[in-house]
């Protein structure tokens, strides 16, 4: 359930799977960068981040009777410049496909936070778990405005948790290890 705190967050480990039941909250490049154009200007954003979760996805328009269209995750590194930033401000979990920055690396640790990973190409199944949509900051930016998603049982799988764990890493090695006895 979401928002989540600190307890939750220190009890995951990379490699576990997860199914996220509450609010999510989207953003991708454009919304990031308004976003750390206020922090930068010491003004407030204009959504609470704390114990929050941030999905990187610019959802496609919803069909008629679905909160949204498709959603699938937006490859994480173009918002790892701002993400140290909003993770001070709470953010406790973030969202997307791909691998992060040393530094963002360091952040999540410093602020017990941990990166998820959704499954790219699957983006009309994980639109499946969204049983409400609403635009809460920047709709001028259409799909990639700053969404509010209800989700019930949104699939993740913990990428990097607040230990140094890393999946991705972790599968390199054993990619490379079993490479080197064949």
């Amino acid at each position: 359930m979401t928002p989540i705190g600190d307890d939750a967050v220190a009890g995951l480990r990379a490699g576990d799977s997860v199914r996220i039941t509450g609010s999510l909250l989207t953003a991708r490049d454009e919304a990031h960068k308004r976003l750390f154009g206020l922090l930068a200007e010491g003004r407030d954003l204009p959504f609470d981040l704390r114990g929050a979760i941030l999905y990187y996805v610019g959802p496609t328009p919803a069909r008629p009777g679905r909160p949204i269209g498709s959603a699938g995750p937006t490859s994480s590194y173009r918002m790892d410049a701002y993400t140290p930033a909003l993770l001070e401000r709470g953010l406790k979990a973030t969202i997307g496909k791909g691998q992060r920055s040393p530094e963002v690396l360091k952040a999540m640790r410093e602020r017990k936070a941990v990166y998820l990973a959704a499954v790219g190409g699957a983006g009309a199944l994980l639109a499946g778990t969204v049983e409400a949509s609403e635009i809460i900051a920047y709709p001028e930016l259409g799909p990639e405005a700053v969404y509010r998603l209800k989700v019930r049982d949104f699939p993740c799988i913990v990428i990097n948790d607040i230990y140094g764990g890393d999946l991705y890493e972790e599968g390199k090695r054993k990619y490379r290890k079993a490479g080197a006895v064949s």
